[in-house]
């Protein structure tokens, strides 16, 4: 929409500072990087985010419990950080933080918030589970953490060197290709026998 922000908004919860119990070898010629298989846990954040589709830019918040509190919260650094003149349309899942009395009565108070949730079980349709996916696999599966204040810096650095040149995901396939793929498979097990 004209004069309006599009942010694909969710929470990845209980994100957890691991560290192993042995030293991480790393790569060299031929040999690639070790780990030991156990770890020990040094505690739990979360991460809430807010995906501008259009550019890619994401603003993120840690919290350390997950509760409809830290989803008011974090629209209120949402609010705090998209300039006032900018109507906001979040697409959400259907998680039950993001419905209750509290969100909205702020909600009713904000009217430039617009939210657009995703059908029940199809989280997959909101981009910043894409982002997930990419913090996810260029941070956090190979790192380790002594505490959660050093994972959560770790993660904070992270998203700033993305903001400096973020790029928005693009669908690769249109809604008809998809739904013809969806009607082969269909196809395949009903004729299975």
């Amino acid at each position: 929409p004209e004069n309006a922000l599009v942010l694909a908004v969710d929470e990845k919860s209980q994100i957890q500072a691991l560290d192993r119990t042995q030293p991480v070898l790393p790569m060299a010629p031929t040999v690639p990087a070790r780990m030991t298989h156990d770890y020990v846990r040094h505690g739990t954040t979360s991460l809430f985010a807010a995906l501008d589709i259009a550019s890619g830019s994401v603003i993120a918040q840690h919290y350390r419990r997950h509760r409809h509190q830290e989803f008011l919260r974090f629209l209120k650094v949402i609010d705090a950080a998209v300039p006032k003149h900018l109507e906001l349309h979040l697409v959400l899942d259907n998680y039950a933080t993001h419905k209750t009395e509290p969100v909205k009565k702020w909600l009713l108070r904000h009217p430039r918030f617009h939210l657009h949730f995703t059908p029940t079980s199809a989280s997959w349709l909101n981009l910043v589970e894409r982002w997930f996916a990419e913090l996810t696999s260029r941070k956090l599966r190979r790192s380790t953490h002594r505490s959660v204040v050093e994972l959560e810096r770790d993660i904070r650095g992270w998203i700033n060197e993305w903001n400096k040149n973020p790029k928005p995901f693009i669908w690769t396939k249109t809604a008809d290709d998809i739904l013809d793929t969806l009607a082969a498979y269909c196809t395949r097990i009903n004729d299975s026998g």
